[in-house]
């Protein structure tokens, strides 16, 4: 059964789509000024032609700034009193088919992992690489499986609208990385890919109940994809990174499926008491 989503006072405490949206937006110009600060403070160790050159470069290049981001957010949660609710079980139950979403991400973790040429990263790389897996996890799933999805069903929407959104804002997250020079066709793709990512990580959270399954596949995704591919600016569908053909197959059935999944989406985790998936 579903239980009643709680709102809060204030400005925050009386949720919206347009809210829902502000905050996104503010989140990213927040990491984005913060990445800018970071960039001119240690502008000596991060290699600007190869940021995955070494562990200073990852770390202050990339790490930090998501770092920062995430505590952000976090302080911003806690603030409004929804850091518990956020990672407590979920007030509506997944359904079996929805196992598809968390297979089909695992599934490619352990593609890129077989098709990465590890003796092609040091140690300090690799380490930085955790790091920055954790660090995005962490902070891209509170900002949008976390926050976002609690703002949509404290606005009382079903969960269609709420998987959609979430995983919506989520994509459009990543149309910040033209600011850093990526080639358009490939933040395109990027975009696509993060939709059905972002589905399959809504239906991790619903079926495992928790939060914390999308935060750890999530953790696993970005950094294999990376060593993987072998940088940061290549398609996660590119044939010639490197990754494996069990990779690439479930990264496309990831986007097919994340897409084509948002219409059976049911539920409400707010108002009248209904079935979980009626």
């Amino acid at each position: 059964m579903t239980t009643t989503a709680t709102g809060g006072s204030g400005f925050w405490g009386r949720p919206t789509l347009w809210k829902a949206v502000l905050f996104v937006l503010a989140y990213l110009v927040f990491y984005l000024v913060v990445g800018w600060i970071v960039d001119a403070v240690f502008d000596g160790p991060i290699n600007e032609d190869d940021i995955l050159a070494d562990f200073l470069s990852i770390f202050f290049g990339l790490v930090l700034p998501i770092v920062i981001g995430g505590a952000a957010i976090a302080f911003f949660a806690a603030r409004q009193g929804w850091l518990s609710e956020i990672f407590r079980a979920q007030p509506v139950r997944g359904r079996r088919w929805m196992w598809i979403g968390p297979i089909l991400a695992a599934t490619a973790i352990v593609g890129h992992m077989f098709g990465t040429d590890w003796g092609a990263w040091g140690t300090g790389q690799l380490l930085a690489m955790v790091l920055l897996g954790a660090s995005v996890g962490f902070t891209e799933e509170l900002a949008t499986r976390g926050v976002v999805v609690k703002m949509m069903r404290d606005a009382h929407h079903g969960e269609k609208f709420v998987a959609l959104i979430s995983s919506l804002l989520f994509a459009l997250m990543h149309m910040t990385n033209l600011i850093s020079g990526m080639e358009p066709s490939t933040v395109a793709a990027t975009v696509v890919y993060t939709f059905g990512f972002g589905m399959c990580m809504y239906m991790a959270m619903r079926v495992t109940g928790t939060i914390w399954a999308a935060i750890i596949l999530h953790a696993l995704t970005d950094p294999t994809t990376f060593l993987a591919s072998g940088g940061l600016d290549k398609a996660v569908t590119d044939q010639s990174s490197g990754a494996s053909v069990l990779a690439v197959t479930a990264t496309v059935l990831i986007v097919i499926v994340g897409f084509v999944s948002v219409f059976f989406v049911r539920g409400r985790a707010s108002g009248p008491a209904v079935p979980a998936d009626a």
